[in-house]
């Protein structure tokens, strides 16, 4: 197992245990779990995301924490809000990622997901700058997600 996948779940069974809610010391955990502090804040960037349904907020200096939220909202609201959160270009990567954890969180079928990854795949936009690229399929992904709500 990486030591990404072991950091993420420590955290996610801290969240588990208490409802949601969790206060790490970016310092603590990493010693806890045997790994340097910027292994933690990779975890927190790239897999306890607003897309992905947390809050991280963070206090700097000697009392400083890391508070990790877990967001319960329905699946409208988790769909506008991923809409709102995508901006004018979007990566296929980004794309490929919301589309598994909405559809892991139930917000959208195995089928829309399939169809997201399909219509954003890099095959589709060959030719293109990658800025149109990422700004046509920014605007496919957006379109597809509303068509859920």
């Amino acid at each position: 197992m990486r030591i990404s996948d072991i950091v993420a779940s420590y955290i996610l069974n801290m969240l588990d245990e208490s409802d949601g809610n969790a206060e790490i010391r970016r310092n603590e955990l990493a010693d806890s779990i045997g790994c340097v502090p910027s292994q933690i804040n990779y975890v927190l960037t790239s897999r306890f995301t607003p897309e992905q349904g947390y809050i991280v907020e963070s206090r700097r200096g000697g009392g400083g924490f890391i508070r990790i939220t877990r967001v319960h909202t329905d699946k409208n609201s988790a769909l506008m809000h991923i809409v709102n959160s995508i901006g004018g270009e979007l990566e296929f990567n980004d794309a490929r990622l919301m589309a598994e954890n909405l559809r892991c969180a139930g917000a959208i079928s195995e089928e829309c997901a399939a169809l997201i990854n399909a219509a954003s795949a890099q095959r589709n936009f060959v030719g293109l700058p990658k800025s149109a690229a990422n700004a046509i399929r920014a605007a496919i992904v957006k379109n597809m997600l509303l068509t859920q709500i």
